[in-house]
Order: C-alpha cells, then sequence, then structure tokens
C-alpha cells in the first residue's frame, strides 16, 4: 500500500490536484481542470486529469462519491497519516534491567 501512496506522489501534477483538494474537498473533475488552469497553468485534458485521478483513487488518497450524475472527489488522508505515523512514533522505551 506505501508503494502505491509514493507512487501517487511522486508525480507533480498528482500533488497539485492533492493541493487543491486539500483546499476546497468535493470537487467534480471539471473542477479541478479549471482550477489546475487557472492556478498553475496546466492545461492538461480532462481525460489525463482522470487518468491521474484514478491512480490517486488506486492509493486510497482519493476517494470517488456519486451524487446524481456528479462525480465528487474528495482527499482522504489516511494513507499519508500511517506513512507518517511509522517514522515519527516515539519508540517504546526499553526497559533496564
Amino acid at each position: 500500500m506505501a508503494e502505491d501512496v509514493f507512487k501517487a506522489l511522486a508525480d507533480p501534477t498528482r500533488r497539485r490536484i492533492l493541493d487543491e483538494l486539500a483546499e476546497r474537498n468535493g470537487q467534480t473533475l471539471f473542477e479541478i481542470c479549471a482550477r489546475l488552469v487557472t492556478k498553475h497553468g496546466l492545461s492538461l485534458s480532462r481525460q489525463a486529469i482522470s487518468q491521474h485521478l484514478a491512480v490517486l483513487e488506486s492509493a486510497g488518497l482519493v476517494v470517488a462519491r456519486r451524487q446524481g450524475r456528479y462525480k465528487f472527489h474528495d482527499l482522504n488522508t489516511g494513507p499519508l497519516e500511517h506513512i507518517v505515523t511509522r517514522w515519527l512514533t516515539p519508540e517504546a522505551p526499553e526497559s533496564s534491567p
């Protein structure tokens, strides 16, 4: 699972998508595309952004939900928290004899 997260985070476009979802959760594909163009100057096709979102979804970093005919994307920080606690959790003190 951690490999998928690192692979997803390796691409700068996917990191920007996550930044946009962190700033405003629950966006449609159209909204994400518009924000990437206006804020970052990325003029990728909707299909390309959709493929990036699929990689983020498979890593568990984005959760998609359908409401009527719309598909909203939400940031899921769970996999990142798992990675962070792996290295930042203090070790249990060793017992002395």
